[in-house]
C-alpha cells in the first residue's frame, strides 16, 4: 500500500523503520510536528521522525495544524491508501481523516479501551498494572475510541520505568502495526468495536503531578517515580530547593521513619513514607548534575530536622 506515516518522537522510529523495510508498502511521505527547540542550548531541531525520513530521502510534511489547507491539498496529491500514526502529537480533523481510503491507523500503547489518552504507559505504571500492551485502531473523532484491529501484550516488570516499558512496546508495536497494514491490504483483517466496559483515561502527567507526596504509602511513591521517569521527572524539595529523583527502592525491612524523614548511612539514603521507607537511587539537585543519593547526602549533610518535601 501507499502510505503517509505520521509521528514525531523516538517512540515512532521502530514503526517507521519497519514500514520502510517492508516490501509490501511504500512510505511516500511522513507527517510530523514542526521543528522545535530542544536540548540544553534550546536550538531548533527537526523531530526524530523527520530526521529518519530525510535520511531515507522521503518527503517531510510539517503542518502547524493538520487542518491547514495547503497540507490537506498535498496529502490529496500524494494519495495514500492508509496513514499509519505513532505518537504524532496533534489532532487530526475530519477533513484529513477522510483522505486515505483505509483511514488513519493508530498504534496506541495500551490495551484499549484501557488508558485512552496522552500518557497510557505512565498511567499503567502509576496504577500498578501487571499487564499492558499496544493496540492498532482506526482513528475516529472521539479520543482513542475507534475500532481495534489487533493487540500485543507486554508484562509490566516490578522495576519498570515508563521509559523502559515504552521502549519495549515501541518495538513490539512496530511489528503489530506492520502486520495490521498487511491484513488491511489483504482484506483479511477487520476492525472490531471497542467494548463499552473497561474504559479508563490517561491524561498527560505534568510537572506538578510528578511531585512526590511522602505521606503516601511506599508503593505509591515507588510507582509515581517510575511512572515519571524519564519525563516529566519526579521531584521533591530539600531546604526550599527542588531535587529531581530517579527510581527508588522500597525498603520494607528498614526501621520506620516519619514521612520525608531522612536516614543516611554509609550504604544508603532512606526516606520515610506513610508505610515503610524507600531507598533513594539517583538525584539531581536544582542547577546541578545527576548524582548518586550517597554523593548528594555527603554534600548537603542532612541534619535531624531536615525533611524531603
Amino acid at each position: 500500500m501507499r502510505l503517509v506515516f505520521a509521528g514525531t518522537p523516538d517512540t515512532a522510529l521502530p514503526s517507521l523503520r519497519a514500514l520502510l523495510d517492508s516490501p509490501r508498502h511504500d512510505v511516500a511521505a511522513v507527517v510530523t510536528r514542526p521543528d522545535a527547540p530542544s536540548g540544553r542550548g534550546r536550538k531548533v531541531h527537526p523531530s526524530p521522525v523527520a530526521e529518519l525520513a530525510e535520511e531515507a530521502g522521503i518527503e517531510v510534511l510539517r503542518p502547524v495544524k493538520a487542518g491547514d489547507p495547503a497540507f490537506l491539498d498535498r496529502l490529496r496529491e500524494i494519495g495514500p491508501d492508509a496513514c499509519p500514526v505513532v505518537a504524532y502529537g496533534a489532532l487530526l480533523p475530519q477533513a484529513a481523516l477522510d483522505i486515505p481510503r483505509h483511514g488513519w491507523i493508530n498504534l496506541h500503547f495500551s490495551l484499549l479501551p484501557a488508558w485512552r489518552g496522552a500518557a497510557p504507559v505512565q498511567h499503567a505504571v502509576l496504577h500498578g498494572d501487571e499487564i499492558t500492551g499496544a493496540a492498532t485502531f482506526q482513528i475516529v473523532k472521539e479520543l482513542d475510541a475507534g475500532p481495534v484491529y489487533g493487540v500485543v501484550t507486554e508484562e509490566v516488570r516490578p522495576s519498570d520505568t515508563s521509559g523502559e516499558l515504552l521502549a519495549r512496546l515501541a518495538e513490539s508495536g512496530a511489528g503489530l502495526l506492520a502486520a495490521t497494514l498487511d491484513g488491511i491490504e489483504d482484506g483479511t483483517l477487520e476492525a472490531r468495536p471497542q467494548p463499552l466496559d473497561g474504559v479508563s483515561l490517561a491524561p498527560k502527567i505534568n510537572v506538578e503531578d510528578a511531585r512526590v507526596d511522602w505521606s503516601a504509602p511506599a508503593m505509591r511513591v515507588d510507582r509515581l517515580v517510575r511512572a515519571c521517569t524519564p519525563a516529566p521527572g519526579a521531584w521533591t524539595e530539600f531546604r526550599g530547593q527542588r531535587v529531581k529523583l530517579g527510581p527508588v527502592r522500597p525498603a520494607p525491612g528498614a526501621p520506620a521513619l516519619a514521612p520525608g524523614e531522612l536516614s543516611v548511612s554509609k550504604n544508603s539514603v532512606l526516606v520515610g513514607t506513610a508505610t515503610h521507607p524507600v531507598e533513594l537511587g539517583e538525584v539531581q539537585p536544582q542547577g546541578k548534575r545527576l548524582m548518586s543519593a550517597g554523593e548528594w547526602a555527603r554534600g548537603v549533610r542532612p541534619a535531624g530536622e531536615d525533611r524531603l518535601g
